[in-house]
């Protein structure tokens, strides 16, 4: 039978390996949703752009795996069935049609918004997090500048 803190200290455990893999399934669908866009473009600044954010959200995704499985826990997988049943990234069936550069950039901006939304959620609402909060906020304040500068290319091509 658990103690009293050995119960919270497994909930705070469970909480944070719960946030964590969220995350690193909204990672897993910002790659994909980059790597679509990166396809469904000709100008090659976008094509060098998309290509350089799928980068960074496998680089975010390789740190919260790894800060999973110092937690001794097991990282969602790229596919898993609750990363489809969740994925708010992009819709790029309906999106995309004609290969719309517009579009696509207001699709990222809608994933990256539903991001920062996400990770704000966990930074404020979760004070479990411990040593892995400098992680979230490097990840988020990274999410945040890309958003910054899709709006502004955004303008730029309309």
């Amino acid at each position: 039978m658990e103690t009293t803190r050995e119960e919270a200290n497994r909930k705070s455990h469970d909480a944070t390996v719960n946030a964590l893999n969220a995350l690193l399934e909204k990672n897993y669908d910002a790659e994909k949703g980059y790597k679509n866009a990166l396809t469904d473009v000709d100008n090659s600044r976008l094509k060098t752009y998309f290509k350089n954010q799928a980068a960074q959200r496998s680089q975010y995704a390789n740190e919260l795996d790894a800060s999973l499985r110092m937690l001794n826990a097991t990282p969602v997988e790229k596919g898993s069935t609750t990363a489809a049943a969740h994925r708010t990234w992009m819709d790029f069936k309906t999106a995309f049609t004609g290969k719309n550069e517009e579009a696509i950039l207001e699709e990222c901006i809608r994933g990256d918004k539903a991001a920062v939304n996400e990770y704000k959620d966990v930074l404020e609402n979760q004070d479990y997090l411990h040593e892995y909060k400098d992680v979230v906020r490097n990840q988020l304040n990274g999410i945040e500048n890309t958003l910054n500068t899709i709006q502004k290319l955004e303008d730029i091509v309309d």
